[in-house]
């Protein structure tokens, strides 16, 4: 996007301020509060239905031919046949996917839609009762988290890093349970996660080296499946089915 781009959207939303007194903002505000609570209640009843799954993310850029659509259609397959459903953003690349390997596989295929001015449009290899939409990134973040089984995180954008450093912020400080966080793809992550220990942790000190064993590095559909499997294992846990 270009400079003069960004320049174009504030001038959009400082006109939209102008035109709006602030009673009217806080107004707007509170009823908000409805719509977000249908959101949360809509999917708490739907996702509760479902059962374990494993969420899957990605970008949303990444074209059916990349090496890493492929993989991620492979990783959704096999996720299916060892008894998960799965999660995507339910948009296109790395989400479709994901949604894809979870259709050929005959498992449960989510998809956690949201209203975008680029990029999202749904794909059609989401389960047809499980396609949910959501305008707040904030609740679509919940039901992600609240009913995975494990990340498997591909390479991506923002959103994707987002989804990551949550999950490891949320199981750090443990406010929710501990689950298998797997980075797929060593040569897009290695460098972030090197970045992460010689100057996060090893110089500056703002995080424990403790905190790198959340994450997996694999490459490949059987080491994501041996990583969920060895981790229910590992803590005498069962996925929840």
């Amino acid at each position: 996007m270009r400079a003069a781009d960004f320049e174009n959207d504030d001038e959009k939303i400082h006109d939209k301020l102008k035109q709006k007194p602030w009673n009217e903002i806080r107004t707007n505000d509170s009823w908000a509060i409805f719509k977000i609570m249908s959101e949360f209640v809509n999917g708490y009843e739907t996702m509760a239905r479902i059962g374990p799954c494993v969420s899957i993310f990605g970008s949303a850029r990444t074209k059916p031919d990349n090496k890493y659509y492929l993989l991620a259609e492979k990783i959704a397959y096999k996720i299916s046949k060892a008894g998960y459903g799965v999660i995507t953003g339910g948009g296109p690349g790395i989400m479709e996917a994901g949604n894809k390997g979870a259709h050929n596989g005959g498992g449960s295929s989510v998809g956690l839609n949201i209203e975008l001015p680029f990029e999202q449009h749904y794909n059609p290899y989401i389960d047809k009762d499980k396609n949910l939409n959501f305008d707040y990134f904030f609740v679509r973040k919940v039901m992600f988290v609240k009913y995975a089984q494990g990340f498997v995180v591909m390479p991506g954008g923002f959103g994707t890093l987002d989804e990551l450093f949550e999950a490891v912020t949320l199981i750090q400080t443990k406010k929710i349970g501990k689950f298998p966080i797997i980075l797929v793809g060593s040569e897009f992550w290695a460098g972030l996660l090197d970045w992460i220990k010689a100057v996060m942790i090893e110089k500056e000190g703002n995080a424990s080296a403790e905190d790198l064993n959340l994450i997996k590095i694999v490459d490949t559909e059987d080491e994501v499946v041996e990583v969920l499997d060895n981790f229910y294992k590992k803590y005498n846990l069962s996925p929840n089915f």
